[in-house]
């Protein structure tokens, strides 16, 4: 197989992965690990792999290598997250989230936040999220829009 089979396969697991659909991608990907790697492929695969096989391990290894030969790529804190969410580390996977959108608005990483239900921390931190003032001047900042 040539090098353009081989970023084809990579190509069709990442479409197939973003729209859900994991087993076809772990098919394409797999097929791709034994012809060559890029972070990115280690990063879908791993992905892949938390969600078919439930090696939340191996995924969590192959996301994070891909992390330290990419640490800019907002993808790869996309992958690590769902992994890291499969593997119900769900505070975990939200800070990983976050670290992402650091690094770049993305499309899927705001989705899956949106998900889960992210909300704004208190506008008052020491007092709880249910007090009188913490809800008023969450109200009030979100609509001056300074929130």
């Amino acid at each position: 197989m040539s090098d353009q089979d081989f970023r084809q396969l990579v190509k069709k697991g990442i479409a197939a992965a973003d729209q859900g659909n994991t087993l076809d991608a772990l098919l394409h990907l797999e097929t791709a690990a034994r012809l060559g790697s890029t972070p990115t492929l280690a990063s879908y695969l791993g992905y892949c792999l938390a969600r078919e096989r439930r090696q939340f391990k191996e995924g969590t290894g192959l996301c994070r290598q891909a992390l330290l030969k990419e640490p800019q790529q907002a993808v790869h804190y996309l992958n690590l997250g769902r992994v890291l969410l499969a593997a119900e580390e769900k505070k975990l996977a939200i800070t990983t989230f976050q670290r992402g959108l650091k690094r770049g608005r993305h499309r899927l990483i705001l989705e899956e936040l949106k998900k889960l239900g992210m909300r704004k921390p208190p506008v008052v931190p020491f007092l709880s999220r249910s007090h009188s003032l913490n809800k008023f001047l969450g109200l009030v900042f979100t609509r001056l829009q300074m929130r």
